[in-house]
């Protein structure tokens, strides 16, 4: 077990170095990725254990410490950050809690510059000081190096006394520029913008800034009430009229949907924009609720910073286990410091094969990038192997199953390793784990690790004994971790299961290469199980999508005593064996032919119910939005599909269409 102070206390100082590295010193020494990763469990771990929270802990300051060479300003009004979010469901959470407070809120969408924050102050409609953020509470003077920006007004259009504050940063092209002429003087390279902005503010010579061309963004009005200004689009707007320089991408939007349209958009023309942007800030527009709202001690209430999800993350890889799968395939899998890549939490990722590992040099202990091959399955990168300390790993290939001890077994021709033993547990418990799948039988409540001791306990051994479980019942509800009221549950889960189509059960059997879609095309053209089990190979290869191969494997499956027994087992315990689609798919010239793609949350009808139906009219569903796409059928809050069909002008359905079309109130 994980002890937590011991755990929070490694945090800190993970993240008071990186504080110091970055801006003391100018030389960040991890990702912004990693920081908010370690950030975040940090708060997690001292909201749960507030006893534990210390004085020096990052959670209670804003940004890092003030940095020597300049004189030091306080803040009048904090200069507080924003509280980021990773994914449109804790965009969705945060409009939730603003209307929860009784507000109907409208928003304010800002590109996220990736540079640092600034604040100017003007007397008299002139510049008198400059500061960084510093802590939040007290920052450096920078006034000098600000004159050298030429998008900072040194005068403004009125005689006026008042504060802003932006973002310095430096374009791509400056940067650019820069590296190259670096580069010819053996210089080493700038990061990026960001850093490259941040260094050049601290510069202690202003002319040396001068040569940097740095820009500024000014998107905040501290105290807007006290020139007459209701919202933050009136704020914008006045600032703008005084001679500062805003974005022009800024959007009021009405609502959640105009909110996730704005990061769609966005998201897309990222890497055209002349500077770096990392994210979409989202501010509820009115002062008043704002001030109601209120803050936290580190961040206000009204707004958000969505970050762009990190298309490569890096993270620390802890071990490597190896697994078996139910075909008896070795696989090496990353055990990770979770990391959060496109707004998913990877703790954990494959690393196929031993050659992969060979020819990558990855080793237990490196930091390597994280992505998602075809933006869906967690896969690792490269190595950073100039971040290696000497105390990594290098791989070692096993050479016995890990669960049953048999000597592993590869091919010439191929790169995986397998076990032999036929009677391996692990292909067992793989196969029984997958009968259980949410694709397959739907059985709630037999995840991985209760499917593994159930297993180990002896109460299945095969896919009909999950039938028997009730002669169970006062033993499980004696384990640890099961209770009375889960195992009702899952008593209840399993007998519902009895009820699926055929095209459940067998994509639940297991058969080689028989996957739910194939399951399907099987479960309608022969309609039971015991018509399946009688067709020939030639019977197979005459349907459309069956190949040589798949049909080779399904009558070897049914060739095999043992498998039948199962079936047998699995019919006198009740379990379904026909098809329980419509007996012939009704030719309706609104479904026939089509392909559809649903997303977004249906309200009157499931998803699952919605493709049988549509799949009943002679349509078919798929889950990606292509050229070969003929409608997309949308609920409340759609995703990045909706915008996909608007781009690629494919017929939109709502869901009242839907129901209408197909005879439903």
């Amino acid at each position: 077990m994980m002890d937590v102070k011991l755990r929070i206390d490694e945090l800190i100082k993970i993240l008071n170095e990186a504080n110091y590295n970055y801006y003391i010193l100018d030389n960040p020494t991890i990702s912004d990725q990693e920081f908010d990763k370690y950030l975040r469990e940090l708060m997690e771990l001292e909201m749960e254990n507030p006893d534990l929270r210390r004085e020096d802990s990052p959670t209670v300051r804003v940004g890092g410490s003030v940095t020597t060479g300049f004189e030091k300003v306080t803040h009048k009004l904090p200069m507080l950050s924003i509280g980021d979010v990773f994914n449109e469901d804790e965009i969705v959470e945060f409009d939730s809690r603003i209307k929860r407070e009784g507000f109907q809120p409208r928003y304010v969408c800002e590109l996220k510059i990736d540079g640092l924050s600034v604040s100017l102050h003007y007397e008299h409609g002139k510049l008198v000081r400059a500061a960084t953020r510093g802590n939040g509470l007290v920052g450096d003077d920078i006034t000098n190096n600000v004159k050298t920006i030429k998008t900072v007004p040194l005068t403004l259009k009125q005689d006026i006394d008042i504060e802003v504050r932006g973002e310095i940063y430096m374009s791509k092209e400056t940067l650019k520029k820069l590296n190259q002429e670096r580069e010819e003087n053996g210089m080493t390279l700038l990061q990026n913008c960001r850093n490259a902005a941040s260094g050049s503010i601290k510069l202690l010579d202003s002319r040396e800034v001068a040569k940097r061309n740095l820009e500024c963004f000014i998107y905040h009005l501290p105290n807007p009430l006290d020139y007459g200004l209701k919202t933050h689009e009136e704020a914008l707007q006045f600032m703008k009229e005084l001679g500062f320089r805003t974005n022009p991408n800024n959007r009021v939007v009405n609502d959640i949907d105009g909110i996730m349209q704005f990061i769609r958009e966005k998201g897309e023309i990222r890497s055209s924009l002349s500077y770096d942007i990392d994210g979409v800030v989202v501010k509820v527009n009115d002062i008043w609720m704002q001030n109601q709202l209120g803050y936290t001690s580190k961040y206000p209430k009204w707004c958000i910073a969505y970050k762009f999800p990190a298309e490569i993350a890096y993270t620390k890889l802890i071990d490597i286990l190896f697994t078996v799968g139910r075909t008896g395939q070795i696989t090496p899998n990353a055990v990770l410091e979770p990391v959060i890549v496109q707004g998913s939490t990877i703790k954990r990722a494959t690393l196929h094969n031993e050659e992969n590992i060979v020819s990558k040099d990855i080793r237990i202990g490196d930091i390597v990038s994280i992505y998602k091959a075809g933006d869906v399955i967690p896969a690792v990168g490269a190595p950073l192997v100039n971040r290696r300390t000497g105390k990594e790993m290098p791989f070692q290939m096993i050479d016995v199953c890990p669960i049953c001890g048999s000597k592993i077994v590869k091919k010439e021709e191929e790169a995986d390793y397998f076990c032999p033993n036929m009677e391996c547990p692990a292909r067992n418990v793989s196969g029984l784990i997958h009968f259980a799948s949410k694709d397959a039988m739907n059985i709630e409540g037999l995840g991985d690790s209760i499917m593994e001791d159930l297993y180990n306990y002896g109460y299945i051994k095969d896919v009909s004994d999950i039938y028997t479980l009730s002669q169970y019942r006062v033993e499980l509800e004696q384990l640890e971790g099961y209770g009375k009221k889960s195992v009702e549950k899952l008593n209840a889960s399993i007998e519902e299961s009895k009820k699926n189509s055929l095209e459940k059960l067998l994509f639940g059997l297991g058969i080689k290469q028989v996957g739910a879609k194939t399951a399907k095309i099987l479960a309608y053209k022969f309609r039971s199980l015991d018509c399946l089990i009688e067709a020939s190979y030639e019977d197979l290869t005459s349907i459309s999508d069956i190949g040589p191969i798949i049909a080779k494997n399904i009558v070897t499956y049914f060739q095999d005593e043992a498998n039948l027994k199962i079936i047998q087992k699995l019919k006198q315990y009740g379990v379904n064996m026909n098809y329980l689609g419509m007996s012939q798919v009704e030719e309706d010239s609104n479904f026939f032919g089509k392909t559809f793609v649903l997303t977004g949350t249906l309200t009157h009808i499931t998803r699952d119910k919605a493709s049988l139906i549509i799949e009943n009219k002679g349509g078919k569903t798929t889950s990606s939005v292509t050229k070969k796409t003929d409608v997309v059928i949308v609920g409340d809050n759609p995703g990045s599909k909706y915008q996909k069909a608007i781009d690629l002008g494919i017929s939109i359905w709502n869901e009242e269409e839907f129901m209408n079309l197909i005879g439903e109130e």
